[in-house]
């Protein structure tokens, strides 16, 4: 069935990179590359973290293969986002909208809303909770602060959509270098780890830990990316026709799977880091970022490891918020159809996750709670 043409999904910036002619693979590939770093960074945001430190302290590395099933779960839903993008030139937003009843595409998109402001909400706790263990700057204002990717997001596309690329995997490498450093740090054992990858009976016996890998798989799949990842694949200009569709889908595809790759990894070096430092020394109930952050140095002898963490955390928080932002602007465009000014639709999608995690902060301050990050 044909359907009509609509005006894509950050028009700002679709099709905006050329694709070279040439036949080697190498200049394609990186042509190809950027979208899928995009999208890693919604499975290893501040939310992961939480629930990774929980089931690496208690459990030591035997989660690890629950990460991994997660992942692989990923890569094969983002897979399946490359080839709606590039099959029907229509973002998933924009296909609920074509496909499916008025009504039934209506609700899709308020459970899509609350779904990105949840985790939206812990992507803005992770960078707030950065600042003030790095800075001891309030939780308040360090979630005004990270709201200014709005700003951030709007001067980068204003130059192209590749500097909106290029900041995200540097945030992303920051994020993996950090954890490198950890592992290095907490000298973890290598058997055990492989170990841990292996699935196990007991993780489905054992109640408290069934809640954990629960838990992790539901902080690893993230709903939002595969509405974003289907609208950015689009940022390249490739030929409508089918054999270079078929290419545009075979390199976004192997894209994403390397992104997501870096993710498993980062995951899995925050359980194993919690594992050797915490699980293995008798500390096996830290479950809090904060707590994680100030047990780092004294149990692994180097001072700069909490600090290290802390970036690392920061580096996270605000590259997930980044394509958060995008991610919310995609779906009340495909959604609604919506033609509002790029400033104007960047800032109503960031009001609707800051709001609702000033009035949380505030109401657990009032109750002296303490704030914990876990989604």
């Amino acid at each position: 069935m044909t359907r009509p043409e609509k005006r894509p999904s950050l028009p700002e910036v679709h099709r905006s990179i050329k694709i070279p002619n040439s036949k080697s693979f190498w200049p394609k590939m990186l042509a190809y590359a950027g979208p899928g770093y995009l999208v890693s960074v919604g499975y290893m945001d501040p939310g992961n973290w939480a629930t990774d430190i929980a089931g690496g302290s208690k459990f030591g590395y035997t989660l690890l293969t629950v990460i991994l099933l997660s992942n692989l779960m990923a890569i094969l839903l983002q897979s399946l986002c490359v080839r709606l993008g590039v099959a029907t030139g229509r973002d998933l937003a924009q296909a609920c909208r074509d496909y499916f009843n008025p009504r039934v595409s209506f609700c899709l998109w308020v459970l899509c809303e609350i779904a990105i402001a949840a985790c939206d909400l812990a992507e803005l706790l992770g960078s707030a909770i950065a600042l003030q263990l790095l800075f001891g700057i309030p939780l308040l204002w360090g979630v005004c602060i990270t709201a200014l990717d709005v700003l951030v997001l709007l001067f980068l596309q204003s130059k192209g959509f590749r500097y909106t690329e290029a900041l995200v995997i540097m945030l992303v490498a920051t994020v993996g270098i950090c954890f490198t450093a950890e592992i290095l740090f907490s000298r973890p054992d290598m058997g055990g780890i492989l170990l841990g990858y292996l699935p196990k009976k007991e993780i489905l016996q054992n109640p408290e830990m069934l809640y954990i890998a629960i838990g992790i798989l539901g902080a690893t799949v993230m709903p939002h990316n595969l509405y974003l990842h289907s609208s950015i694949v689009q940022t390249r200009d490739w030929q409508p026709n089918t054999e270079k569709k078929w290419e545009a889908i075979k390199f976004g595809t192997i894209d994403s799977t390397f992104a997501l790759s870096l993710a498993l990894f980062i995951n899995s070096a925050i359980l194993i880091v919690s594992a050797a430092t915490f699980h293995f020394s008798g500390n096996q109930n830290v479950a809090e970022i904060q707590e994680a952050y100030k047990l780092l140095s004294p149990l692994l002898g180097v001072s700069a490891a909490s600090a290290i963490f802390g970036i690392a955390l920061l580096a996270s928080g605000q590259s997930s918020t980044l394509t958060a932002t995008l991610a919310g602007q995609i779906v009340m465009e495909g959604f609604l159809q919506f033609r509002l000014p790029s400033w104007l639709r960047r800032l109503v999608t960031r009001l609707l996750a800051i709001i609702p995690a000033l009035i949380t902060i505030r109401g657990l301050q009032e109750n002296k709670i303490p704030v914990i990050l876990e989604e």
